[in-house]
């Protein structure tokens, strides 16, 4: 679904006066994305979505709000509101440009970030957070998903395009592996959910599926990504800086696997 390009209604609308508003493709959320730039006026993003069971607004300002608490960057949530059929999330601008278009920065540097911010990440105990997307839950809400018929088939990776979600919901279950390595997720671990700058990483951002996860939930989804922007040779230099030094290819595959459902 699309969404106008002007600006909404209401108080949230009050408060954007003297903001014009542009759509905006930054970082991989499900919602649609605008950026806010007034004159004087500090940058903004406005995230829209439709209602429902599957919406992902109301999560993403939870973690926002907990990952600042916990000391790392990520942006601000200045406003929530729901309302004709919609959710809308406004947050703060980081400085830069993602990991996947920050052409300022080499590629190698940027996967350099990459891993230096997942390391950091995977540092906060998890005691700490209460988002919890262990295999046992995240299964679970991929079956809903597939039930109601919102996991886009034609998206598939190339080695898996035509086949049926359901078809790949029974490898799922197949080859659900028997351990997590259990850390703080970031969930959707490619190159423009990252921001950096010429003088270094700025932050996270499309965080609505942060949790408690194992940490190839992350390193799947960020091999991924590297190879697709930068080619594979940088996958190895990912993966030593990062300092995993026996990658363990079946677990890399099923997260991959299970990320087709989201």
């Amino acid at each position: 679904m699309t969404f106008s390009k002007t600006l909404p209604a209401g108080p949230l609308g009050e408060r954007l006066s003297g903001y014009r508003m542009e759509r905006d493709g930054l970082g991989r959320s499900a919602a649609s994305v605008f950026r806010l730039e007034g004159e004087g006026l500090p940058s903004l993003y406005l995230k829209v979505e439709q209602a429902g069971p599957f919406g992902e607004l109301a999560n993403e300002a939870a973690r926002l709000d907990w990952l600042k608490a916990s000391g790392l960057p990520c942006p601000d949530v200045i406003a929530r509101e729901s309302g004709g059929g919609r959710n809308r999330l406004l947050i703060s601008a980081l400085p830069g440009a993602d990991l996947a278009s920050a052409s300022a920065l080499t590629p190698l540097v940027r996967v350099e970030l990459l891993a230096a911010a997942l390391l950091e990440l995977h540092r906060l105990p998890i005691a700490s957070c209460p988002f919890d997307h262990r295999l046992e839950n995240r299964v679970a809400v991929a079956k809903a998903r597939m039930q109601a018929g919102i996991v886009d088939e034609t998206d598939f990776d190339e080695t898996r395009l035509g086949k049926s979600a359901e078809t790949l919901f029974a490898e799922l279950e197949s080859r659900r592996p028997d351990r997590e390595d259990l850390v703080v997720t970031h969930g959707d671990a490619c190159l423009p959910n990252f921001i950096a700058c010429e003088d270094g990483f700025s932050g996270y951002i499309d965080c609505s599926r942060l949790g408690i996860a194992d940490r190839y939930q992350d390193i799947a989804l960020a091999c991924r990504s590297i190879a697709s922007n930068f080619g594979d040779a940088l996958v190895q230099p990912f993966l030593d800086l990062y300092g995993l030094t026996a990658l363990e290819p079946a677990r890399l595959d099923y997260y991959q696997l299970l990320d087709e459902f989201f």
